[in-house]
């Protein structure tokens, strides 16, 4: 294996945990934001939806800036403006300005997000076998961390101002530190692939496939916000349990997911992406109408367990889907998979609260069990996706292109 390309993958898992990371700190001090602000609960969840907003604006923003400068440059600017705005909601001192500091963060979130990942799918053409949900797992790791460490400097007393102002500053140290080692465009290792023998249905091009994928992804992440956000209350409201009983219910999802994105792509390269995502969203959607009917706190916690596990391989196996369809575009396509995703993770929590108006909360879940079992049976998507993209790059006379591998 090329020493470059070992170093573009150490990289590349520094900018997944720096996000995590950055966005974590911003998490932990939501509290405090909000009573240095002076806002109450209802114009904070408005004031978070700026922040969506903007992450979903960087990423439509980020993905056509990637694939006309490359994402070796676009990397480090992501991680620089998402490094430099963390700081901002901790000066913020009434709704407008901490307003405009979420969309600043936002617009950093969302570059980074769609730059990192585009050049993840750079490093998994090099190395001929799937990485990319271990990037996503450092992901989740980085907002561990920034859990512990957020809980500490408020355990001391810190200002937010001062966190959020030595996180920035650290951020931006690890993206300059990080960039060097980021895998050139022009000389990034892509290897030849075996063309299938599968061929796709008449009348489908990438455009329309992108977007496929990218509804795949909104169903999928909109059953991963529904978890994060409803999973304790669920225990809470639905089965009585304690508070502290409660908070297991997210611990379990998110252990589930983390333990299961270290292990997605050893499973993949068995499998098959395909099969990672028919059989990973079937088992979400079994843990989640585990959930809804489980009569007790020890089902409903399996339950949550499960739909960690099925949802941790899905969504990675979308992203490098989108980028082997386009690799000319990656940036652009991973945008619109990522941005229909992310606002997928801010439909689910969103829906459940009017649904709970007309049937009992745990009910409610059957929803999302629902989109995950229909995310399973459009896995052939993925089979159908690798047969398009290797049947264009064996195409002749058709200009400069590059070829990438199914990943098996």
């Amino acid at each position: 294996m090329q020493r470059s390309l070992r170093r573009g993958r150490l990289a590349t898992s520094v900018y997944f945990a720096l996000n995590g990371f950055l966005m974590g700190m911003w998490i932990v001090h939501i509290p405090a934001v909000e009573e240095r602000a002076g806002l109450s609960h209802a114009l904070l969840g408005w004031l978070l939806l700026v922040l969506g907003a903007g992450a979903f604006a960087g990423m439509q923003l980020a993905g056509p800036l990637t694939d006309r400068f490359g994402a070796r440059r676009a990397v480090p600017v992501g991680a620089a403006l998402c490094s430099a705005a963390v700081v901002l909601p901790g000066l913020a001192g009434d709704a407008v300005t901490l307003g405009l500091a979420l969309l600043l963060l936002g617009l950093g979130n969302g570059a980074l997000d769609v730059t990192m990942n585009t050049h993840a799918v750079q490093v998994e053409h090099g190395y001929r076998r799937p990485v990319m949900s271990a990037f996503h797992a450092l992901f989740s790791i980085g907002g561990v961390l920034a859990a512990l460490t957020g809980a500490l400097a408020l355990g001391r007393g810190w200002s937010p101002a001062t966190t959020l102002g030595a996180t920035a500053l650290a951020g931006l140290a690890v993206a300059a530190l990080a960039a060097p080692a980021l895998l050139p465009r022009e000389t990034a290792p892509v290897p030849q692939a075996p063309v299938p023998d599968a061929r796709p249905p008449s009348g489908t091009g990438a455009p329309r496939r992108i977007w496929i994928l990218a509804s795949l992804a909104f169903m999928l992440m909109l059953c991963e916000g529904v978890a994060n956000d409803w999973s304790t209350l669920h225990l809470k409201d639905v089965l009585g349990a304690p508070a502290a009983t409660a908070a297991l219910a997210y611990g379990a999802f998110a252990t589930a997911m983390t333990i299961g994105r270290l292990l997605a792509d050893r499973v993949t390269a068995r499998i098959g992406p395909v099969a990672v995502l028919r059989y990973g969203a079937a088992l979400a959607a079994t843990g989640l109408t585990l959930t809804a009917l489980a009569p007790g706190i020890p089902l409903a916690l399996t339950g949550w367990t499960l739909t960690g596990i099925g949802l941790s391989g899905c969504v990675p196996q979308l992203f490098s889907a989108a980028g082997r369809l386009s690799p000319g575009s990656a940036g652009t396509a991973i945008s619109r998979v990522a941005g229909l995703g992310y606002l997928g993770m801010l439909a689910g929590p969103a829906v459940i609260g009017p649904l709970t108006h007309l049937v009992p909360l745990n009910l409610t879940l059957l929803l999302p069990a629902a989109l995950s079992a229909i995310a399973g049976f459009a896995a052939k998507i993925l089979e159908t996706t690798a047969a398009v993209n290797a049947e264009g790059a064996s195409e002749p006379d058709a200009g400069p292109h590059h070829p990438t591998p199914t990943i098996h």
